[in-house]
Order: C-alpha cells, then sequence, then structure tokens
C-alpha cells in the first residue's frame, strides 16, 4: 500500500536525524574537546627574578630567613679608642731630663677606662692651659722621636708617652738660653690621636719650659724613663 511505504521512509528519515543529532551531541569544535565537563585552569605567567620556592611578587614557595650578620670593625679587630674610651692617669716628671732648673720632661699615661679593647697609634699635641683653662691653651711646637706603633689597650691598660721640653737654666725665676722668656703652666692639654685632647696637671710642680717647644714620643705600651 501507498501509505505503508510512506510510513516507512518517514521512520528511516526520524531515524537518520536522530542518529546525527546523537552524532552532533559528542562534537565540540577542535580544541576544545571535555571542555564542558571540566573545569577551568589559569597558568600563571613566571615572574622576572623568581626562583623556584622562592617569595618573590607571584611565588608560593616559602622564603628561607636571612641569615644574621653582626657587624664588625676592621675585619674583627679592636677598634680605635676615642675620647669617651681613655683618659690621662699620669702626669709627672721624667728621670731622665735636660738639665736645668725647668721641668725638663714629663711622662704622661692614658688608661683605657672603658670595658672594650681599643687602640691608638700616633704622637700627642701638647699645649699649656693659659691660667689652668683649656679656653686659654698655648700650643706647643712639637718634634716627633722615634716611629709610631698600633697600640692596643684592654681595659684598663695605659699607653705612654715622654714629652721633653727646652729646659729653664739657673735659680728663681731662671731664663732661657734662647733670650726668650720662660713660660709656667698649671696645666697641660694632651691630645691623643683620635681620642680628643685631656687637661691634667703634674704631679710634682708647674710646667715650666722655654721657647713653646717640645720633643715627643709616641705613644706605646712600655713606660720610658
Amino acid at each position: 500500500m501507498q501509505y505503508t511505504a510512506g510510513v516507512r521512509r518517514t521512520a528511516s528519515v526520524l531515524a537518520a536525524a536522530a542518529a546525527a543529532a546523537a552524532l552532533m551531541t559528542g562534537c565540540t569544535p577542535s580544541g576544545d574537546a571535555g571542555a564542558a565537563g571540566e573545569p577551568s585552569q589559569s597558568v600563571q605567567s613566571p615572574v622576572p627574578g623568581a626562583t623556584a620556592g622562592g617569595s618573590g611578587a607571584g611565588g608560593t614557595g616559602s622564603a628561607k630567613p636571612a641569615a644574621s650578620v653582626s657587624p664588625t670593625v676592621s675585619g674583627g679587630k679592636a677598634k680605635p679608642c676615642t675620647s669617651d674610651d681613655v683618659k690621662v692617669t699620669e702626669a709627672r716628671q721624667a728621670a731622665v731630663r735636660p738639665p736645668g732648673t725647668g721641668t725638663g720632661a714629663a711622662i704622661v699615661a692614658v688608661a683605657n677606662v672603658s670595658k672594650s679593647t681599643c687602640t691608638l697609634q700616633g704622637f700627642p699635641t701638647v699645649a699649656g692651659a693659659g691660667n689652668g683653662s683649656p679656653d686659654k691653651n698655648v700650643p706647643l711646637t712639637t718634634a716627633h722621636s722615634g716611629s709610631a706603633t698600633l697600640v692596643s689597650l684592654a681595659p684598663g691598660a695605659r699607653a705612654w708617652t715622654k714629652l721633653t721640653f727646652v729646659n729653664v737654666q739657673g735659680e728663681a725665676d731662671g731664663y732661657c738660653e734662647s733670650g726668650a722668656t720662660p713660660a709656667s703652666f698649671p696645666t697641660l692639654v694632651v691630645g691623643v690621636p683620635g681620642a680628643g685632647a685631656h687637661q691634667t696637671a703634674l704631679d710634682d710642680g708647674v710646667l715650666a719650659l722655654c721657647d713653646n717647644k717640645a720633643t715627643v714620643t709616641a705613644y706605646a705600651a712600655t713606660k720610658p724613663s
């Protein structure tokens, strides 16, 4: 019958359409297969300068803490003495001094009064303190005797210098061989290289000298005579 044949053709067309639809359901455009059923994944661009395991900007690793570094002075050596580290602890006439009736020569000691070792090196400066006031200093012209070496001072240790003056001659007020007028000062102002100037008095009298000159030795660990 024509009716039956038409039904069969219609059924065949419907079946073919259904099969085509089924095939289309399992396909997606190229490169996106499975995208509908899987979560999306973001990719982070590498941060310039970041290293694996580092915690730079955008990094996810944990950074190792920086090592603690304690500052050292001069490669671990003792620091130079400062004005707060040292103090004049002795100033007396030297046993060996030029002949005359003035002071002649003086031995001066500076001690490390701090709680740590420090170093000093060099020659002292010398001035007479006019009227006992360091603000009225009369600087002496100094000549250096010998060479300077580094002196390491432990707490309480001393360094020494010897000051030799142009001595006053004669009795009473005396006189200077140069014809200058003798000078006298109740106190001295002694400089320590890098550690300031320190005022001190001789333990036996005042400083009396000629020509405002002195010959000085460098600070040393050995007490001069």
